[in-house]
């Protein structure tokens, strides 16, 4: 059964081994990577420091730089094992209201198609309605097929597809 976990140290191994199945420079929404020191994650104290910082991202009587918002990492375990991630972030500024969302979550390649990703965004949907959102907005890119199921499956409501600085984007409302 799988479950959401607050991100840990205590991980990294499993984390390692998902990220190695990814391809070099893949982008792993909801990972949190932005806020990585580059790729010395194999480094225990780089990765501790690095989920010390997804966790402080949470915090919002802690400022944050210009462009950032607050947001709830959240790992999904199964087994003890890393198996994806999941992100909520509190508020949209004019770049996630045009591309990015509310919620990113990605899937080690390894475990997909196996609704993982479904099973996620279905349990920090609570999470966002106690933030006090309304709705929230999911995007995905347009050809991906399997995460625009994810959203509709969750109530997924489709606004528009739309060109964005991060390619062509299939954009969701989820009421709440």
């Amino acid at each position: 059964m799988p479950e959401l976990t607050s991100p840990s140290a205590g991980l990294q191994s499993s984390w390692l081994e998902a990220h190695a199945e990814w391809s070099p420079g893949a982008h792993q929404d909801g990972a949190g990577m932005r806020l990585a020191e580059g790729d010395a994650l194999a480094d225990p104290a780089v990765f501790a420091a690095w989920v010390a910082r997804l966790r402080a991202q949470s915090d919002r009587t802690r400022p944050l730089a210009e462009g950032w918002v607050h947001a709830t990492h959240w790992w999904i375990v199964e087994d003890g094992a890393y198996v994806g991630a999941i992100d909520l972030r509190h508020d949209l500024n004019d770049f996630l209201l045009r591309a990015g969302g509310h919620i990113g979550y990605s899937i080690r390649p390894s475990a997909r198609r196996r609704g993982l990703a479904t099973w996620a965004l279905g349990a920090v949907l609570p999470e966002a309605r106690a933030l006090g959102l309304e709705r929230v907005l999911v995007t995905c890119d347009e050809d991906n097929i399997a995460s625009a199921r994810t959203i509709e499956r969750n109530g997924g409501a489709l606004e528009d597809v739309r060109d964005t600085e991060l390619g062509r984007k299939r954009r969701y409302w989820i009421a709440l």
